[in-house]
């Protein structure tokens, strides 16, 4: 029996048994994380230096961009070095403070698009108010708020998970560091209490995923009444990214944690914690850019004056 003071490493889901198919592993996630480096990056940098994308919708995408460099940033590295290098291995210390920055990306992600859900609702349903609710400051506020509760959240999740005894072993059933794969290795019934905070943060989950619910029911009834075509048309274009992005982060979030044991297996779940580990980061700068025209013109006139200058 051995507990969580002589585990010195944990030993990562191999993603593949041959050579040839860990290079080509490393090929596409080395694809996918320059193409989510790249995207991010673009609207980033269009977003900070474009003056007349200074407004609250776009400062909460530069966030949500930030998110997704950090999500991103977080497992992709290390699952391509042990792909290319035919390793399992990540040090204890390497797997903590793994969890800790995904969990906090994640859930500053999930907090920054709820707060991105009520500036579409103020925008759309309470244009009146907009200016006077969603002032500078209030912004910056409330992505303070986000910030600052998804690092309270990722630090308690992580100083309970790995303060609990672990005596099963250090395999772990993922490619990269994920508590319910820790848990799996705990001997302690204290896993209760982090059982606690996860049910915590499910109901913060729920709460956000209903206040998104209910305002977007409020935004399609209010953009239904708009008695122009292109009105509608325009308030539409600012809305579905957002609700596309929201979509897909939180059905494959969900599925990956909520499924029932019955169906679970080691090649679901690694397909599962893909796809919502590494597939939204990389996708949610091509749905918004696709959508959105004021992005569009602003990475082409980024994109022009870099090249004047060469």
């Amino acid at each position: 029996m051995s507990n969580s003071s002589s585990i010195s490493h944990f030993l990562l889901l191999a993603l593949a048994d041959t050579l040839q198919l860990q290079i080509l592993h490393f090929c596409l996630f080395l694809g996918i994380f320059l193409a989510a480096l790249l995207a991010n990056g673009l609207i980033i940098s269009a977003i900070a230096c474009g003056h007349h994308l200074h407004t609250p919708m776009f400062f909460f995408l530069l966030n949500l961009a930030l998110t997704d460099l950090g999500c991103i940033c977080s497992t992709v590295p290390k699952a391509m070095h042990n792909s290319l290098w035919d390793t399992r291995n990540i040090s204890y210390s390497g797997c903590t403070a793994q969890v800790f920055c995904f969990l906090f990306f994640m859930s500053a992600e999930y907090y920054i698009l709820t707060i991105m859900c009520y500036d579409r609702y103020m925008s759309i349903c309470k244009p009146l108010h907009y200016g006077t609710l969603l002032g500078s400051r209030a912004c910056a506020h409330m992505a303070a708020a986000a910030w600052a509760s998804a690092f309270l959240n990722a630090l308690l999740h992580t100083a309970n998970t790995f303060s609990l005894p672990l005596c099963q072993g250090n395999a772990l059933g993922g490619f990269f560091c994920e508590i319910p794969q820790i848990l799996k290795l705990s001997c302690s019934k204290f896993y209760l209490r982090e059982l606690g905070l996860f049910a915590v943060s499910v109901c913060l989950a729920f709460a956000c995923f209903v206040f998104i619910v209910f305002s977007y029911v409020q935004i399609f009834r209010a953009i239904l009444r708009i008695p122009s075509e292109r009105g509608r048309h325009k308030a539409f274009s600012t809305c579905l990214p957002h609700l596309a992005v929201v979509s897909l982060f939180v059905s494959t979030a969900a599925f990956s944690y909520l499924k029932p044991p019955s169906i679970s297996s080691p090649s679901l779940d690694l397909a599962l914690s893909v796809l919502y580990s590494v597939m939204p980061p990389a996708l949610n700068p091509l749905i918004y850019s696709l959508r959105n025209q004021e992005i569009k013109a602003a990475l082409w006139t980024l994109m022009t004056e870099r090249f004047r200058e060469h």
